[in-house]
Parts: structure tokens; C-alpha cells; sequence
């Protein structure tokens, strides 16, 4: 009885792919189980621009400047996951013998996410993710995190005279030297959601990107002339930017490369979009994995 219910509910499934109308009714059927394949609850940002202030240390003659704004164009839409990734969704990578285990003093809960956790930790796990789901799942470009955050961006622009550098770092440490700074995490949602519906941006974890530090040489105009890129420095996003060493896990014990060290170290991953023809073999092979189990 439930071998012939399983075969018909995947020829169902595999006669859903004839095309987008015929899809949508099978994927409003799927429950749980079969939901779970496609991976974690992402929120679509449509396409649009914002203005972005350039990440990274700008110099122009030999001196600190001010990062240029730029408008950045996204032409697809932007599918996000809507928490981060949780402790639990974690601990499943490590128990698949895929990811690092997360220090003893992070809480294993599905509704807390997992800190702690380095840039190589958070890179392993969106590569197990995306064999398991047969998605790719990636870590989000700073320019992408911030789209995503929107009125949740923090701009780190410090308007202070270039000519004494010292007064420079001294406001941006003053500035974020009064944010929050409450080790606790909360549980998903208790920082609110923004106007996209995305979860806990620029809470109390500060979020893995896949941007290089940078050093930019600009010139009289601005313009950046010249960069040269450090990969061992990642920039991560919270409550303000931070630039931390990829292997670091905890920011507050060092690896901060510049601004108030972060409290927690998380991440949320970004899924790219795929062409139809992969949405295809997709669903077909979540169809036999659910015939299978």
C-alpha cells in the first residue's frame, strides 16, 4: 500500500516538471519531508539598486579617505535564507563527519543560530548543504548582505578630517564602542525582521561574507585606482562591519583585523538561481529520494 502510493506520488511528481503551471500544485502538496530536500526557508528579494559604500581601507596620498558610494544593480532576484543557519542544522554536518564540531559552550537548539564558527566552518558547511540538496549553496558577497539588510545596513562612513588619522579611528571605535554588545543569542526572530522579511540582521551575530579585505589607493578624484586583495580577511557583517581572519571563531579572543570585535560569528547562506532545466532534475530526484526512504 504505501510502495504503490509512493510510486504514484512520484510519477506525480516527475509529470509536475512538464513545466511551471503544472509544478505549482505539486510543490503547494509537498509536506515536511519532502519540503525538507529543497533545504532551509530562504526570503526572494527582488531585483533592484542601492547605494553601497565601498568596503575595505581607502588611502589617497600616502592618508586615509572616506570609502567612495557607489549604486550596485542587482538584475535577478536575491534568495536568502530567512535565519541563519541554525545550531542544530549545523551539529547535522557534524555529525555527517562534514563540518568542525561547534565549541562545547554553543548551545545545540534548532532555534538559536550557530556562532562560533569560522569562514572555512561556515564554507564546509554551505558545501555539504549544496551536495545534500543538490542546490548551491554559497556564502553572500558583502554587496549582497547588505542589499539584503537593507534599512538594517549600517553605513560606516566616518566624516572626520583625513589629516589626523588618529581622530578617524577613534570616532568609528566610539561609534561602535556604544552599540549592544550582549553575548546572549536570541532565538530566531528576537531581533525583529526587516522590510524584506529577512531575520536578525545586524543583531548580536555578525554574519560571514565571502568578500576579500581590500586595500584601495584612490585618486585625487576618488576613483579607486588600485587594489590589492587579502583573502586571509574576510569581512563580516552585523551590527557593523568587522574584518576577521578566516580561521578565527571567535572574534573577541582576536583575529579582528579592524573595529570593535564581534560577539558572535554566524552565518547565512545565499542559494543561487538555476536554470529550469536543473529545477528539472531537481524535483526528480527529490521524487526517487522520497520513493527510496
Amino acid at each position: 500500500m504505501l510502495l504503490a502510493f509512493k510510486i504514484k506520488l512520484t510519477l506525480a511528481c516527475i509529470v509536475g516538471l512538464a513545466g511551471p503551471t503544472a509544478m505549482a500544485p505539486i510543490i503547494a502538496g509537498l509536506h515536511s519531508p519532502a519540503a525538507s530536500l529543497d533545504g532551509p526557508a530562504l526570503t526572494e528579494i527582488a531585483p533592484g539598486s542601492f547605494t553601497y559604500r565601498d568596503a575595505g581601507d581607502h588611502v589617497r596620498n600616502g592618508r586615509p579617505a572616506e570609502a567612495p558610494l557607489s549604486s550596485v544593480r542587482f538584475e535577478r532576484p536575491l534568495s536568502i535564507m530567512t535565519n541563519q543557519v541554525s545550531a542544530s542544522d549545523y551539529q547535522s554536518c557534524v555529525d555527517a563527519r562534514a563540518c568542525r564540531a561547534l565549541d562545547r559552550d554553543v548551545a545545540i537548539a534548532i532555534d538559536r543560530p550557530a556562532v562560533q564558527v569560522s569562514w572555512h566552518d561556515a564554507v564546509a558547511y554551505a558545501e555539504w548543504l549544496s551536495r545534500n540538496t543538490g542546490y548551491t549553496y554559497r556564502l553572500p558577497t558583502d554587496a549582497e548582505w547588505a542589499y539584503a539588510a537593507g534599512s538594517r545596513f549600517k553605513d560606516d562612513g566616518v566624516t572626520i578630517d583625513a589629516a589626523d588619522p588618529s581622530r578617524r579611528w577613534l570616532a568609528r571605535y566610539e561609534r561602535e564602542a556604544t552599540l549592544p554588545d550582549d553575548p546572549k543569542t536570541r532565538s530566531f526572530g528576537g531581533f525583529g525582521t526587516n522590510e524584506h522579511g529577512v531575520a536578525d540582521m545586524a543583531g548580536n551575530v555578525w554574519e560571514w561574507t565571502s568578500t576579500c579585505f581590500t586595500r584601495n589607493v584612490q585618486d585625487q578624484a576618488g576613483r579607486v585606482v588600485k587594489t590589492v586583495s587579502n583573502c586571509g580577511v574576510r569581512l563580516a557583517e552585523g551590527a557593523h562591519r568587522a574584518y576577521v581572519t578566516d580561521f578565527i571563531r571567535d572574534a573577541r579572543a582576536g583575529g579582528c583585523a579592524s573595529g570593535t570585535p564581534p560577539s558572535n560569528l554566524g552565518f547565512r547562506l545565499v542559494r543561487e538561481q538555476l536554470p529550469w532545466s536543473h529545477m528539472v532534475r531537481q524535483r526528480a530526484r527529490s521524487a526517487l529520494m522520497l520513493l527510496r526512504s
